[in-house]
């Protein structure tokens, strides 16, 4: 069953209303924020606290870190080659292309929620060069060169849906 947008917004809001708790913060549709110049919001009087929210057909995400942080999640559909074409590495359409067209549908958005939660952590969204974001799997573990980030990845319902997340890695413990 389909939900409209605005529940997936007020499921992903309701998500980082718990998340916020244990820091104390009681987060609402009053709770100031601001926006960097890309507009990726944060909280105005916890700059400390970083977070990123995602939502997709039947699905909503939160992530709240210690440092820069992104997610993505989505429902596997089927997915659009010209997406592939200008988003994708060369190594990442060979991938999809030599695996059996029944798990094309799934490797896409693997590649593609990781792609955007990336994107979402740096705060620069889709205006990045996709295709200089790559990734790869093996045995179960996501392959980069980027490095300076921490990326998951969760296959729900038996790979329905897709969320990856990214995170700068710090310090900081």
């Amino acid at each position: 069953m389909d939900i409209d947008r605005s529940s997936h917004h007020s499921h992903a809001h309701a998500l980082l209303r718990e998340c916020l708790k244990p820091y104390g913060i009681a987060y609402n549709e009053d709770t100031p924020l601001i926006k960097s110049d890309m507009g990726k919001p944060s909280l105005a009087g916890h700059p400390e606290i970083h977070f990123n929210l995602s939502h997709a057909n039947g699905i909503a995400a939160c992530i709240v870190s210690g440092s820069e942080c992104g997610i993505d999640c989505e429902k596997v559909r089927s997915f659009r080659e010209n997406v592939v074409k200008r988003a994708f590495s060369e190594r990442e359409k060979e991938l999809i292309y030599s695996n059996p067209e029944e798990n094309r549908d799934l490797l896409f958005f693997r590649m593609w929620t990781l792609k955007e939660a990336y994107v979402k952590a740096l705060g620069v969204g889709i205006s990045y060069p996709l295709s200089n974001a790559g990734f790869t799997f093996e045995n179960g573990r996501i392959i980069t060169d980027i490095s300076g980030y921490r990326f998951r990845q969760y296959l729900i319902r038996g790979g329905e849906y897709v969320v990856s997340t990214c995170e700068k890695i710090t310090d900081q413990i």
